[in-house]
């Protein structure tokens, strides 16, 4: 242990080394900075890595495929017996975890990026308090950029217990399935992961305080995924306001409100899944004048500054959309203005949601585009009708193209279906582009593919989709 503190200086440091803090200090070395990267982890990677994005991704790839086992008979494949070796299926994901862990620090290394794993606090301005396993350290620098994320957000009267009432980071790491789950939160991450436990044979209720789940996505898109969710006898419980619990020796009793009706449902576990909140907090920010806004989050400008010039600040502590690939984006930026360099922002960061089917989009639906006074129209092209789609076996789902009526400019693209994820790319780059909405059309697709059903959403605008039949308009 260290007795007293040690002082080290760094040109420039980074904290937080999730996929904002760790492709910032990358690409800082590659500019030629002498950089430090800090985190409270002993690992790279931050909670995208090790506890959100990709464990998550991981078990829901184990779900569906445990879920399709049985209709592979259709097809000409039978397995006798189907069994789930759920300790199997966590090594499996903690190998994934290592690996990718293992190559970022592996690439931490060739920079000759110096990492230090501590809990780290402003002292003034230009200077850092560490607490590390070895003990106190201060840090100079010149210049910081902030990337510490963000964790999942609690309820007051629902604080986290392991083992009942459980985050998000509890369930990708729960050791034994439960029989029965209450998801509360209708949004993306109780969907996902709500979606995960019924497919591995889990009795699943999601309890959404709003009319609808996923309230800003395209009403079109819901459809299919509506319709998997009850294959799964998935119940959704909307406009429905969870009260209370209370433990029993095997399960919890919950108290729930629908309209004004009271009563009462019971599952071993309760997965609370209503967002995440900013890592702002612990950093001291007060001492060197960095004021947080009402929701935590730190305003920066165009080149991710804050009201210190010398501080940037990237990812979840920031406003907008809490994606791992916009930290990414954004620590491109900031590296670049800090190094003396340009890097423009982008403009459209496409988001997917990875229940099944996968949900994608980039850009304005109908509704926002409307209340931004533009007159749209849009194509709708079912996955149903591509022959890759039907020899993938996943037919559910459509692809949308909105533009604007009297330009024809590309407003917004959303698909729901297979693999999506994968499709939303070259939407977003044409949306970067400023692409007409028949420029996805004139791009010829390769057959069969699942890429054609943005041709044929565009064509459908026109009423000329190929592989739909769409009536005259008279």
């Amino acid at each position: 242990m260290v007795v007293g503190n040690l002082t080290e200086s760094s040109q420039t440091v980074i904290i937080g080394a999730g996929p904002g803090g760790y492709v910032a200090a990358i690409r800082l070395a590659q500019l030629g900075q002498e950089v430090t990267l800090i985190d409270r982890a002993p690992s790279p990677g931050g909670a995208c890595l090790h506890r959100g994005c990709i464990p998550s991704k991981a078990l829901i790839e184990v779900a569906k495929h445990f879920s399709s086992l049985e209709s592979l008979k259709d097809i000409g494949i039978e397995i006798s017996g189907k069994k789930l070796h759920w300790q199997q299926s966590l090594t499996w994901k903690k190998q994934i975890l290592d690996n990718l862990s293992q190559g970022i620090q592996g690439l931490l290394k060739n920079h000759q990026i110096k990492w230090i794993q501590g809990e780290a606090k402003f002292l003034n301005p230009h200077e850092l308090n560490l607490q590390t396993p070895s003990g106190l350290l201060n840090l100079h620098f010149e210049k910081a950029i902030l990337a510490t994320g963000s964790r999942p957000k609690s309820l007051k009267g629902w604080e986290f217990k392991k083992d009942r009432i459980l985050s998000s980071k509890d369930l990708l790491e729960i050791k034994e399935l439960p029989k029965s789950l209450i998801v509360l939160g209708g949004g993306y991450i109780g969907l996902e992961l709500g979606m995960m436990m019924a497919q591995l044979g889990v009795e699943v209720k999601i309890i959404e305080a709003l009319e609808d789940i996923l309230p800003n996505l395209d009403k079109d898109l819901k459809r299919p995924l509506k319709k998997k969710l009850k294959s799964l006898n998935l119940e959704i419980l909307t406009k429905t306001r969870a009260l209370s619990y209370q433990e029993k020796p095997n399960s919890l009793s919950v108290q729930i409100e629908t309209e004004g009706k009271k009563k009462s449902i019971s599952a071993q576990k309760v997965l609370v899944a209503v967002g995440r909140e900013p890592n702002t907090q612990g950093l001291e920010l007060e001492k060197i004048g960095l004021k947080t806004n009402s929701q935590g989050l730190l305003e920066i400008n165009e080149n991710c500054q804050t009201s210190l010039p010398h501080l940037y600040a990237i990812g979840d502590i920031t406003p907008g959309p809490m994606l791992a690939h916009r930290a990414s984006r954004q620590a491109k930026v900031a590296a670049a203005h800090l190094a003396g360099k340009t890097e423009i922002e982008a403009q459209y960061i496409p988001a997917v949601i990875f229940t099944h089917p996968e949900i994608a989009w980039v850009g304005l639906n109908e509704e926002e585009a409307k209340e931004k006074g533009l007159e749209v129209e849009s194509g709708l092209f079912p996955f149903a009708a591509l022959g890759r789609a039907q020899t993938l076996r996943e037919t559910e789902g459509i692809a949308k193209i909105v533009s604007e009526k009297s330009t024809g400019r590309l407003l917004g693209v959303h698909l729901v279906g297979p693999q999506v994820s994968e499709l939303i790319l070259s939407a977003t780059l044409a949306l970067e582009m400023g692409a007409h909405r028949d420029d996805l059309s004139l791009s010829v697709a390769p057959h069969p593919s699942l890429s054609e059903a943005l041709s044929e959403a565009t064509e459908a605008i026109h009423g000329l989709a190929i592989h739909r039949y769409q009536r005259k308009k008279t």
